[in-house]
């Protein structure tokens, strides 16, 4: 039976491992903003924890968060509500690749421009902070990667899985998920990910490897309105 923390993701990170990242209003954590782009809301939420949403983020600000759907009061705009899949490690073959190689902030830029051209999802220039990033390079240039994002206790988010896309087809996905869920476990830990429910390629190569899915749950984005926060 896999954790409920798992439930929760982004709230079991901030309140957990990532503490030290954490800012907080009311009843809302959030990541700073350069690093990832997460608000972590309580599993009891009323329109007073809209309120410090609002204050937190502030007027017109774009907001996103994921778990279970929720309605946002009247006069926010609600942006996007994406369908989305958990999957947990169910006897992954984790495998060092001694390829790959550990990306710091030196390596941001070409990050940065890697996902420009594969859109994996969002990823922002300081999360290189938050865990452990390797890549493969050719002709010195960075042309695949994959990394580690939310930290519930217990367990470590495998994220910005992307290939450039002259390399696809090579199995680097593959090889650098393998590798970042080795790092995982050496440090007692068990991979899990996320992806949209849309995305059945990237479900079936998960499966492949040995993640079953567990959650099915929602990406959503909604815009802070300009004033008075839409609440009484």
């Amino acid at each position: 039976m896999t954790s409920p923390l798992l439930d929760n993701p982004a709230w079991a990170s901030l309140t957990g491992p990532h503490a030290r990242f954490a800012e907080k209003h009311g009843r809302v954590l959030r990541y700073p903003v350069d690093v990832a782009p997460f608000l972590a809301i309580p599993d009891e939420f009323d329109e007073d924890g809209w309120r410090d949403v609002a204050e937190l983020a502030g007027p017109g600000a774009v907001v996103a968060f994921s778990g279970r759907r929720r309605t946002p009061p009247p006069g926010w705009e609600v942006l996007e509500q994406l369908p989305g899949v958990q999957l947990v490690d169910d006897g992954v073959a984790d495998a060092e690749d001694a390829e790959a190689v550990r990306l710091t902030s030196a390596d941001v830029p070409e990050m940065l421009d890697l996902v420009k051209r594969t859109n994996p999802g969002p990823f922002l220039p300081r999360v290189v902070e938050i865990g452990r990033y390797l890549g493969i390079r050719r002709g010195g240039a960075l042309i695949a990667m994959a990394g580690e994002r939310l930290r519930p206790p217990g367990w470590t988010e495998i994220s910005a899985v992307c290939t450039d896309p002259a390399f696809r087809g090579h199995g680097l996905a593959t090889r650098l998920v393998l590798a970042v869920a080795a790092g995982i476990r050496a440090r007692g830990e068990k991979p899990f990910l996320h992806t949209t429910a849309s995305n059945t390629n990237a479900i079936r190569l998960y499966e492949s490897l040995g993640f079953r899915l567990r959650y099915r749950l929602t990406f959503s984005a909604v815009r802070v309105p300009e004033t008075s926060f839409g609440l009484r």
